[in-house]
């Protein structure tokens, strides 16, 4: 196992061992290598940023959605029984005092 990661780690990162041995100028093979790991950093943090804010935009969409909901349900509520709105909730009305 262990000959396995020290063979893939040189496979990936030692440019006289991967494929890019094969490029014949030294400084370009380095400049591929550079672009490549370059490639690969914007990759993995685009990635982790966006996982990272995936929970808060869960979040974001499921407050937009309930406000939505409940929105509907006060609309239906106000259509359906709209004297719910006006009976008993502690306002006193013309003529009543304590």
């Amino acid at each position: 196992m262990r000959k396995f990661i020290v063979y893939a780690w040189n496979y990936i990162f030692n440019h006289d061992v991967s494929p890019l041995r094969h490029i014949p100028d030294v400084a370009i093979r380095h400049y591929v290598f550079q672009a490549l790991g370059l490639m690969w950093a914007v990759s993995f943090s685009l990635a982790i940023g966006s996982y990272t804010f995936l929970a808060a935009s869960v979040i974001g969409h499921v407050v937009l959605i309930a406000a939505a909901a409940i929105t509907v349900a006060t609309y239906t509520v106000a259509a359906m029984k709209p004297k719910l709105f006006v009976s008993g909730l502690g306002r006193r009305h013309d003529g009543e005092h304590e």
